[in-house]
C-alpha cells in the first residue's frame, strides 16, 4: 500500500500549524500599541529573510536533519551542529511543560470548575504523555490533527479580531490610541517581549523535515513557506488588534490573554462562547506540540546517529522508524519540569510558571537558530553548484544583510530576555531564574556533547 503524501494544501496548513503560536499573542499585546510597530518591523527584518533562507536550504539540502543538517554540512568538523541540535531539542520539553501548565485553567473555562493542585498536575502530565505517544507515529498519520489545528488557529485569530472590531464600534477603544502610543517603546519590559515576536515566526525548518512525506518537496516547500508566511503575518496582526482593542494593557495576562480578550469583548467571564474558545485553544496547543515534536525528534535522532547527541536519541521504532528515544526523553523532562513547577507553586502561589518556562524554552530555541544564518552563507560558498530549486535573490552584499540582520535580532532578543539589565528586585526575580536555567541548559549540553564524542567516534554526515 502506497504511503500517503502531503498535498500542497496540507503543507501550507502544516506551516500555519507549526509557525502560528496562538498562546504567544498575549505577551506581545501587553506592551501596548507599540506592538504594531514591532510586528511590522519583525515581519520585514526577520520573517522575510528567514522565510527566504529556509526555502533555499530546505530545498537544496532536504532531509530529516533540518537545521542540524544545514549547520553540520556547513561546518562538519565543528561542534556548532551538535550545539544547535541540543538547544533545539531541549527547548521542546520546556515549551511542552509551559503549555501543560495552561491546560488546567483552560479546562476550567470549558467545564466551569477549577481543578485543585493534584488534579492540575494530573492534567498537565496527561497533556505531556498524549503528545509524547502521538509522536511515536509518522507525521502523515497525524495530518488530520495538523490541518484541524491550523484551521482552528485561523478561526480563533479571526474571531478575536472581529470581536475587537465589534467591541470598538460599540464601546470605543479601552487603551489610549493617540499617535504617540504607536511609536516603538524601548523600555526593558517591552524589549523583553520582542523575543516572543521572533518566536512567533520560527518553525519553517520543521516543515522541511516532512520532505519525505511530501509528493514534491522541492516545489511544495517554498510555495508553502511563502503562502503560509503571508497568512501568518496577516492573522498575527489581526488578532493583535483584537486583544489590544478590548483589553487594558495593564490587565493582559501573559498566559490567558486570549481568553481575557474574549471575556471582556463579550462581557462574560464564562459561558458557552468562552468555553468553546478555551476548548479550541486547547486543541491548538496539542496541534503545536504534535507538529513540533515530529520535527524536533527527527532532528535530535539524526544528530545522535552522527555522534552529536546522546545515544538514547538514536532509538527508533522497528515498524515505522520513528525516533521514540527522543520523544520519551522529552516526555520525561517535561514531566520533571511540571513536577518542579508544582513544588514552586506550592511554595509561591503567585509565581508565573507559564512565563518562566516559556521564556526559558524561548531562549534555548533562539540560540539554536543563531548558526543557521552564517551557515546559509557558508553553504553558498562551499557548494555553489548544488541544485537550488529555490534561490534567495540578490548579490553577496544583499545576502549578508539578509543573513546578519536576523542573527543580530536574535542576539538582542536573547539579551533582553535572559540577562537582567536592571538590578531592581522585580526584574531580578523575573529574569534571574531564566538566566540560571539558560546557563544550566547550555553547560549540560556542552557536557553531554563532550561525553558523547569521547565515547563514540563521529560518523560521516
Amino acid at each position: 500500500m502506497e504511503k500517503r503524501k502531503f498535498r500542497l494544501a496540507d503543507v501550507v496548513l502544516s506551516v500555519i500549524c507549526v509557525v502560528f503560536v496562538a498562546e504567544a499573542a498575549a505577551p506581545v499585546a501587553s506592551i501596548g500599541n507599540s506592538q504594531y510597530f514591532w510586528w511590522l518591523f519583525m515581519i520585514l527584518a526577520f520573517l522575510l529573510p528567514y522565510g527566504l533562507i529556509s526555502s533555499e536550504l530546505g530545498t537544496a539540502f532536504p532531509g530529516d536533519g533540518g537545521l542540524y543538517d544545514w549547520i553540520h554540512t556547513a561546518w562538519p568538523d565543528s561542534r556548532w551542529g551538535a550545539r544547535a541540535s541540543w538547544y533545539y531539542w531541549i527547548n521542546f520539553p520546556l515549551w511542552m511543560a509551559s503549555l501543560a501548565v495552561m491546560c488546567p485553567e483552560l479546562l476550567g473555562y470549558v467545564f466551569g470548575w477549577q481543578p485543585g493542585p493534584v488534579w492540575s498536575l494530573v492534567i498537565q502530565l496527561a497533556f505531556i504523555w498524549i503528545v509524547t505517544v502521538v509522536a511515536f507515529y509518522p507525521v502523515c498519520d497525524s495530518i488530520v490533527i495538523l490541518n484541524l489545528s491550523a484551521a482552528i488557529k485561523i478561526l480563533l485569530a479571526v474571531t478575536v479580531g472581529v470581536l475587537g472590531i465589534v467591541y470598538v464600534a460599540r464601546n470605543g477603544f479601552v487603551n489610549d490610541m493617540s499617535a504617540g502610543t504607536f511609536l516603538p517603546s524601548f523600555d526593558l519590559d517591552s524589549l523583553s517581549y520582542i523575543s516572543v515576536i521572533i518566536f512567533n515566526f520560527l518553525g519553517f525548518e520543521v516543515v522541511c523535515t516532512y520532505a519525505g512525506s511530501m509528493a514534491d518537496p522541492r516545489r511544495q516547500i517554498p510555495q508553502a513557506i511563502v503562502t503560509g508566511g503571508v497568512v501568518i503575518a496577516a492573522i498575527y496582526l489581526f488578532s493583535a488588534f483584537g486583544i489590544g482593542a478590548a483589553v487594558p494593557t495593564r490587565d493582559i495576562s501573559v498566559d490567558s490573554g486570549l481568553i481575557d480578550a474574549v471575556s471582556l469583548m463579550t462581557g462574560r467571564t464564562g459561558g458557552v462562547l468562552v468555553g468553546i474558545v478555551a476548548l479550541l485553544f486547547l486543541v491548538t496547543l496539542f496541534g503545536n506540540m504534535i507538529s513540533w515534536s515530529m520535527g524536533v525528534n527527527s532532528t535530535a535522532a539524526y544528530a545522535a546517529e552522527r555522534g552529536d547527541m546522546p545515544a538514547v536519541f538514536t532509538r527508533r521504532r522497528k515498524d515505522n522508524d520513528m525516533p521514540v528515544g527522543s520523544a520519551l526523553v522529552s516526555g520525561i523532562v517535561a514531566s520533571a519540569v511540571c513536577l518542579l513547577g508544582a513544588a514552586i507553586q506550592a511554595v509561591s502561589p503567585d509565581s508565573s510558571l507559564f512565563w518562566s518556562f516559556f521564556a526559558l524554552n524561548l531562549v534555548m530555541l533562539l540560540l539554536s537558530y543563531m548558526p543557521v544564518f552564517p551557515a546559509f552563507l557558508a553553504l553558498r560558498r562551499k557548494y555553489p553548484q548544488a541544485e537550488r530549486p529555490f534561490r534567495v535573490p540578490g548579490g553577496p552584499g544583499m545576502l549578508r544583510v539578509l543573513a546578519y540582520v536576523p542573527m543580530v535580532l536574535i542576539g538582542l532578543s536573547i539579551l533582553f530576555t535572559a540577562v537582567p539589565l536592571s538590578t531592581d528586585r522585580e526584574t531580578l526575580a523575573t529574569i534571574l531564574p531564566i538566566t540560571v536555567g539558560s546557563v544550566i541548559s547550555v553547560l549540560l549540553g556542552e557536557l553531554l556533547i563532550a561525553v558523547r564524542r569521547h565515547h563514540q567516534p563521529r560518523s560521516g554526515g
